[in-house]
């Protein structure tokens, strides 16, 4: 395997709103490369959204609005509450796909 030393990855845990402390099974991975940085949040081992290079945002179809704790985080992740990424979807700024 040919490993691209252009590449830094860092993983991170979310913060609880409420106590600041980091949140387990919560993740965001950021990929950067020289095209920029990918940014993935991961909900224990499920992808759920993916926001890439440009800003374009992937949410993962089966399971991007699952439990009230991952709606949470994801929430968090992108900036916004669930009526927003709702509208998104909707309007076709968001795109649905399998990323698992």
């Amino acid at each position: 395997m040919k490993i691209n030393k252009n590449v830094q990855v860092n993983v991170y845990n979310l913060k609880s709103p409420r106590t600041g402390d980091e949140v387990p099974n919560q993740f965001v991975v950021d990929v950067m490369t020289d095209k920029g940085r990918r940014s993935v949040f991961k909900s224990y081992n499920t992808i759920i959204a993916v926001i890439d290079e440009i800003g374009c945002v992937t949410l993962d179809k089966n399971s991007w609005d699952c439990s009230a704790t991952t709606g949470k985080y994801r929430n968090q992740f992108l900036g916004e509450n669930i009526a927003e990424t709702r509208k998104k979807i909707k309007q076709g700024i968001y795109t649905l796909a399998d990323l698992n």
